[in-house]
């Protein structure tokens, strides 16, 4: 029996087998049950309306019965055999189930020590054995377990590298390793997100926990986030990190309350199609996001309560096409948030309640045809938010009503400006 037999048993939790006795008093009636209902099927087929009466049978119709008494026990002896034998199969599936589960528990054991050795070569041994363990894992559950792992060592304490001593050569070097061997895991998780979920090593589905993990560098591309739960909160970006035609398609990827304090989180040419990805209470004081050429077409993308005091968001030549990007109760100070090219033909992007004190959202370019564009609530105090070189028909809640003059900060294209103002 293969690894595919045990992993449909992931959620097993140990053998439950029903007494023998009952199992086989159970069998016997559905066998009755079956010869009954095929006996009437046949009956009623051929329009039989009774029996003929016999007072004497002739050796032929006894020698019959002899035949048809012996095929009951027969029938009935290979029934047992039958329930004996499925039986005995389940004790092995679950005896080899039990003996992959040790193999599996001190492999990883080894491979966990490996993590905390001093040596930065024997660490990423440690990394790659693993990340084989939760390809082999004879359960889900086992490979969640790895999983886990290889995510908590992410989250252990981290010196940036802003942080080492001056002219330091040793320290500088060690920390290069220690990268070396975080972008490793990084690396790994990206490729088998790229599987499809269908292949065996895949691990779409899983759970990432990335909380409070500084990233000063890493790539994504090409991930499949269609399922599980993804958490970056809390975490710092200070360096090039990449989502690169990613696509999120089911479960929840989480940004809440990270940093963007330096580097670049690269969204561009992503799919979102039945996904949340959030950045609520995230703060961009001197970072990019970029999500050039990017696809919504369901899902929702949310900056709930962001802080923007520096830094880039970049939807250039982004499609909407449905789903939903929120900035409600954001608060812009300073840094660009940019539409430029962006085509709006379906879905929201919503500012309600946003606060704009400084900084600047651009939808130059854009093209709307259709969907929602939202500044209900939002108060503009200085900033801009720019209009300008946009085409088609204007978001409502942009245009104030007729005979009252623009909000501070507020650029419209000619075109769209109301009668008076």
């Amino acid at each position: 029996m293969g690894v595919p037999t045990l992993r449909r048993r992931a959620e097993r939790r140990g053998l439950r087998l029903w007494p023998v006795g009952r199992v086989l008093v159970l069998s016997f009636a559905a066998a009755v049950l079956v010869a009954a209902a095929v006996f009437y099927t046949g009956w009623d087929l051929l329009g039989a309306r009774g029996l003929k009466p016999e007072h004497r049978i002739d050796s032929k119709t006894l020698f019959d019965l002899v035949k048809l008494s012996f095929g009951v026990v027969a029938g009935a002896g290979a029934l047992v055999a039958l329930v004996v034998a499925y039986r005995r199969q389940r004790v092995d599936e679950d005896g080899a189930l039990r003996e992959a589960t040790r193999l599996h528990t001190e492999r990883f054991t080894t491979a966990v020590g490996q993590l905390g050795n001093e040596s930065a070569a024997v660490r990423l041994g440690g990394v790659h054995a693993l990340a084989g363990l939760a390809d082999d894992a004879p359960t889900r559950d086992l490979r969640q377990t790895c999983i886990d792992v290889l995510c908590a060592y992410l989250r252990l304490p981290y010196t940036a590298e802003a942080d080492l001593p001056a002219g330091d050569a040793e320290a500088r070097h060690a920390y290069l390793a220690l990268r070396e061997v975080r972008h490793t895991v990084i690396r790994l998780v990206r490729d088998h997100l790229r599987l499809d979920p269908g292949h065996p090593h895949s691990w779409q589905g899983h759970d990432f926990d990335f909380t409070g993990v500084t990233f000063d560098g890493g790539d994504f591309s090409g991930a499949m986030f269609s399922g599980g739960t993804v958490s970056f909160a809390e975490a710092t970006f200070s360096g090039w990190v990449q989502f690169f035609r990613a696509m999120f398609s089911g479960g929840e990827v989480n940004f809440d309350g990270a940093t963007f304090s330096g580097g670049t989180v690269h969204f561009g040419g992503a799919t979102f199609s039945g996904s949340g990805v959030h950045f609520d209470g995230a703060t961009f004081s001197g970072s990019e996001v970029h999500f050039l050429g990017a696809t919504f077409s369901g899902g929702e993308v949310t900056f709930l309560g962001a802080t923007f005091s520096n830094g880039k968001v970049n939807f250039l030549r982004a499609r909407f096409s449905n789903g939903k990007v929120t900035f409600l109760g954001a608060t812009f100070s300073g840094g660009e948030v940019r539409f430029l090219g962006a085509t709006f033909s379906g879905g929201e992007v919503r500012f309600d309640g946003a606060a704009f004190s400084g900084g600047e959202v651009r939808f130059s370019g854009a093209t709307f045809s259709g969907g929602t564009v939202d500044f209900r609530g939002a108060t503009f105090s200085g900033g801009t938010v720019d209009f300008r070189g946009a085409s088609g028909v204007p978001p409502a809640t942009v245009l104030p009503p007729e005979g009252e003059p623009l909000q501070a900060g507020l650029r419209l294209p000619p075109a769209w400006y109301p009668a008076g103002s």
